[in-house]
């Protein structure tokens, strides 16, 4: 038998997405300094990646691969948890809260962190393929983003349809069941359940969140500033989404 109850989950509407998404730019603007510098860890080492396909003249991978960020993005989010709590207690923020959302992470969180790592490798693989197919080994600079050739734009097209789908069921498994694993409410299989369940129950208001993910964190990691504003903004507006969807929260 269980040792967790199984989480009861409310209903969503497109004003629960304006809500979260106010609230987490009300959180960032009280954590700015510390969410700030947590996302610049990841922006760094998305510039890094960026400077990378750009150099090797790959560069209509860029988006795949920013979209890519969608299928791992979940399991960053500890340390956005942490400070979102200690905001609740009307406690100070300090960089041993990341530490301590961290610390956080069970088994549990892990799996699904690697579940999503492996379906991000596969994803890449299977994106690379279809660049050779389509654009070959044509030199591509971020120029020709903006004037897109025939293969290019029908790589850019392939690889958008193929990365949607695929972020959507990874978006569906891990969205809630990585907060509902964190708070320690239900086992692996229970939260992954739930998170699906709860996400199809609301399917228009997640099919909206996942696309407005999808487009600002994609948006944002081209445009390099951004990101450090947008990351942060969203993880808190996902914790408000997770704590409206999910009621009784304890911590």
């Amino acid at each position: 038998m269980s040792e967790y109850l199984a989480p009861v989950f409310a209903r969503l509407t497109l004003s629960s997405l304006f809500r979260a998404i106010r609230h987490g730019w009300e959180m960032f603007l009280i954590t700015r300094p510390l969410s700030v510098s947590y996302a610049m860890i990841f922006a760094v080492i998305g510039v890094v990646i960026l400077i990378g396909i750009e150099r090797a003249s790959f560069a209509p991978m860029i988006f795949p691969l920013a979209g890519g960020f969608m299928l791992v993005g979940p399991v960053l989010l500890s340390g956005f948890f942490a400070m979102a709590d200690r905001v609740r207690r009307n406690e100070l923020c300090r960089f041993s809260d990341i530490v301590h959302g961290f610390s956080r992470t069970s088994r549990e969180m892990l799996t699904i962190a690697l579940v999503c790592t492996l379906l991000f490798m596969i994803w890449v693989a299977d994106v690379a393929t279809v660049y050779g197919f389509t654009v070959g080994r044509v030199p591509a600079s971020l120029l020709t983003l903006f004037f897109p050739s025939k293969n290019v734009l029908s790589f850019m097209i392939w690889s958008s349809v193929l990365g949607a789908l695929l972020a959507f069921v990874i978006f569906s498994i891990s969205a809630f069941s990585v907060p509902l694993l964190y708070y320690r409410r239900a086992g692996l299989v229970q939260a992954i359940v739930s998170s699906v369940t709860a996400v199809f129950a609301n399917l228009l208001p997640s099919l909206l969140w996942a696309v407005i993910l999808a487009v600002t964190i994609i948006g944002s990691i081209l445009i390099f500033p951004l990101f450090l504003l947008t990351f942060p903004v969203l993880a808190f507006a996902s914790h408000a989404l997770y704590r409206e969807l999910f009621p009784e929260l304890s911590v």
